[in-house]
């Protein structure tokens, strides 16, 4: 069996107790950095066999896979968060259910949930977009689909490239874009800054260098009723040709 165990992206205290007792009941722990998790288990005096698990490498993917198969359990955890969630693990989850391993998701701390939660924007639904690609053109495919949705669209940013991305969507997307900056969540230097986004660049250049990842909360002007109704059943083109046929109509005599 294998459990999906969520770690702490902060304060370790924000552990739950089903991932404490998960990771003291299996028989080892699959890990991003066994460094990392090493100093987690210390932390509440948990020994365990552990096992560096790499996404990329088809051989740590088949040895956790025979692990497993041998009808040993396992924990799944990274060095913070939800695994699978812009996280390794997806791969050997899918493994795992295809070949009627049972696999167990524990809920748990999470970046995207926090920010969303405390960034003060719509979250009755949003997009997450994780990382986002590297080049500038595929960065603005991916965000111009994902505004047409007028929903909250959540990314990570590094905190070396946050300025030069908060700019590229200023340029892009204009001055309307609520943007609000989550960074170091459940640590000590917890900040958060937001607004329109012209305020939030000037807030974060004011800062000086940042520190830590960021969660990136990006909110597209809200569109009236009228224009989603329009662009929803096409009725505002037609009504315009409609309008306009009336006015030849009646030009001619017609009407």
């Amino acid at each position: 069996m294998l459990f999906i165990v969520p770690t702490p992206i902060g304060n370790l205290k924000d552990i739950t107790l089903r991932a404490l007792e998960a990771l003291k009941e299996v028989d080892a722990v699959f890990c991003e950095d066994t460094r990392r998790t090493v100093n987690l288990l210390n932390h509440f005096k948990i020994q365990k066999k552990l096992f560096r698990y790499n996404e990329h490498d088809e051989r740590s993917v088949a040895a956790a896979m025979a692990w497993l198969r041998s009808g040993k359990t396992a924990a799944l955890v990274t060095d913070g968060g939800s695994p699978c969630i812009s996280d390794p693990g997806r791969k050997l989850v899918a493994l795992a259910r295809s070949t009627g391993i049972k696999v167990s998701a524990l809920p748990g701390p999470s970046a995207v949930i926090a920010a969303a939660a405390g960034s003060g924007l719509p979250a009755d639904s949003f997009i997450f977009l994780g990382f986002l690609p590297r080049s500038r053109g595929k960065i603005l495919k991916t965000l111009k689909a994902a505004f047409t949705l007028n929903k909250t669209v959540i990314v990570f940013e590094s905190p070396h490239r946050l300025k030069k991305f908060l700019a590229m969507v200023r340029e892009e997307f204009g001055p309307a874009i609520t943007a609000v900056i989550a960074r170091e969540i459940s640590k000590i230097y917890e900040e958060w800054t937001g607004g329109a986004i012209d305020d939030t660049i000037s807030r974060i250049e004011a800062a000086g260098d940042v520190k830590g990842e960021a969660v990136v909360l990006l909110r597209p002007p809200e569109k009236a009723d009228t224009e989603e109704e329009e662009e929803e059943t096409g009725t505002g083109s037609h009504r315009r040709t409609t309008d306009e046929e009336e006015e030849e109509a009646g030009e001619q005599g017609l009407s």
